[in-house]
């Protein structure tokens, strides 16, 4: 319990910062939303568009004048920023006592460490849930004016719940990554080469249908907002597949992070 009150304190500057900077954003676009709102001469706008800018900039396809239809294009980048948030949260989280020179204390303390990564965890994963706590505040109170119905709402709810589990893809890839790789600069450098790789992938792929089996290798592609927002649902394969990954990557991090020498 004193390392999960420790890890959160540690991180409390960090999600500060995070959640000041989502809010902001939110804010940002929910503004813009105002010149689009019910604006048939926007919509035409849009329309004149080429399809394959608007594919790359993954704004083709929903309503921009609608509140779902807004909401889902902005979704991309609620992925990026959470995602960055929890990857670089579990690399560092391993890699903290390497950094921060107090591995040798680390070591003294009467736990093991598989004992220790369990507080860590616990620790990360109650970051990643006030984070999208935030934004589920930020954004529903940014929505209000606009008066959204039961069907955004629904679409509200499984938007959020997909945030939190890519979240949690990314945090078993950095907390993975970190237990890995010795160096914590290396480690923190490749986690976020991961994401960033995973969200070109997404990109091509919407430019380029012949490549769409690529879509497995990329979390950006498992909860589409789009598909949520016509569906009302999580597509079943995404949810096992984004299960696995988070299975295999806390699980790698429990096998091999108690068994490598800590750098120091």
């Amino acid at each position: 319990m004193n390392i999960v009150l420790r890890e959160l304190r540690s991180n409390l500057k960090s999600l500060i910062i995070w959640s000041g900077c989502m809010a902001t954003l939110i804010l940002i676009m929910m503004m813009e939303f105002e010149a689009y709102y019910d604006n048939p001469e926007m919509a035409g706008l849009l329309d004149a568009m080429p399809q394959a800018l608007m594919k790359a900039f993954s704004i083709a396809g929903p309503n921009l004048t609608t509140l779902i239809g807004f909401v889902s294009i902005a979704s991309v980048y609620f992925y990026i920023m959470l995602g960055i948030f929890a990857v670089l949260l579990g690399s560092s989280i391993i890699s903290k006592e390497e950094r921060d020179k107090t591995a040798e204390f680390f070591l003294t303390l009467p736990i093991s460490r598989t004992r220790a990564i369990s507080a860590k965890l616990i620790a990360a994963v109650i970051n990643c849930l006030l984070l999208t706590g935030v934004t589920a505040a930020a954004l529903y109170s940014s929505a209000a004016p606009y008066n959204p119905d039961q069907e955004f709402l629904r679409f509200f709810r499984l938007l959020m719940s997909a945030l939190f589990i890519i979240q949690m893809i990314f945090l078993s890839t950095g907390m993975c990554t970190a237990a890995v790789i010795k160096h914590y600069k290396k480690s923190g450098n490749y986690s976020v080469y991961t994401l960033l790789t995973a969200y070109i992938i997404s990109v091509v792929i919407s430019m380029d249908n012949k490549i769409d089996f690529l879509k497995y290798f990329t979390p950006f592609k498992y909860f589409e907002a789009q598909y949520i927002a016509a569906s009302g649902e999580l597509e079943l394969k995404y949810l096992i597949i984004s299960a696995v990954i988070i299975i295999a990557g806390f699980t790698g991090t429990y096998l091999i992070y108690p068994k490598r020498d800590l750098y120091i």
